[in-house]
């Protein structure tokens, strides 16, 4: 491939210069081989409509889409994948001819992530709860409803929580914090789908004592890597899943679409991003 017909694509967010995407991606390109880019795109709300409907136009074939602009993304692609159409949020874009086409890979990486760090997780008959009502949580229930898990959302706010199940449908009930002691006796599974617990946000404070000892506790936080929720679990003997699985699952989806090449989440990849991430960590 001569260097005028290299594939490009690039995560866009704002701010953006804390994403790992490059790193992953850089990775890939690297092991496999391809000649291929990834870069960072810092756009600002107002900017990003153009970007995104001219993003061949700015060199790319593809791109991750972070926050603030999965909302508006899900809007001006021409055609959307199940999850995102169901999810209401857009991650990930590429061109199907001159087609721009968005899908949602948070709920493949969390299934992913959760099949790698707890096998056997989801068991016949399986419930779980999950805590918050934000995009990450609208994709793990999502995710979970697709394996036919029955899923109880628990929020601090009633109404974003009755308005995720009711857009999401069967199997999937809201529920105020007050119910969460009786759901979590019943839980096999309890996900962290908040920022509660990252660096430099409030604690998740939460009583264990109901989750029996089988059920496997994960947490869409990945900084710090272990947080509060997961050391009180590992302490009491839970299988935990950490929120990096589900970052390192998810972002194979694209890679595919632009590169025609599906990637593989690896040990050294693995110990790269988590390298990288105790490098920028404040220290204790």
């Amino acid at each position: 491939m001569n260097p005028t017909s290299m594939r490009r694509a690039c995560v866009i967010g704002h701010p953006i210069a804390h994403s790992r995407s490059p790193m992953i991606h850089g990775y890939w390109l690297s092991t496999l081989g391809l000649d291929g880019a990834y870069e960072k795109e810092d756009v600002s709300p107002d900017a990003f409509p153009e970007f995104i409907s001219n993003l061949r136009g700015h060199g790319y074939v593809g791109a991750n889409v972070t926050v603030p602009h999965k909302l508006i993304a899900h809007r001006l692609v021409a055609h959307r994948d199940a999850a995102a159409e169901a999810i209401g949020a857009v991650n990930t874009v590429w061109y199907e001819d001159d087609l721009l086409c968005g899908g949602n890979s948070d709920a493949f990486g969390f299934l992913a992530s959760l099949d790698h760090g707890a096998p056997g997780w989801d068991i016949a008959g399986a419930r779980a709860v999950v805590l918050g009502a934000g995009g990450a949580a609208r994709a793990a229930a999502f995710a979970l409803a697709t394996r036919g898990v029955d899923v109880a959302v628990v929020n601090r706010t009633g109404a974003r929580a009755r308005d995720l199940a009711a857009q999401l449908g069967h199997g999937i009930s809201a529920h105020a914090p007050t119910e969460l002691p009786l759901l979590l006796e019943r839980a096999d599974l309890l996900a962290n789908c908040t920022s509660l617990g990252m660096v430099n946000e409030p604690a998740l404070e939460i009583d264990l004592a109901p989750l029996k000892r089988t059920a496997v506790v994960s947490d869409a936080v990945y900084v710090p890597l272990e947080t509060g929720l997961l050391l009180s679990a590992r302490e009491r003997g839970h299988r935990v899943v950490d929120g990096l699985g589900m970052l390192l699952q998810q972002a194979g989806y694209g890679f595919r679409k632009w590169f025609g090449v599906t990637p593989v989440v690896t040990p050294e990849l693995r110990a790269l991003i988590e390298a990288d991430l105790e490098a920028a960590s404040p220290r204790r």
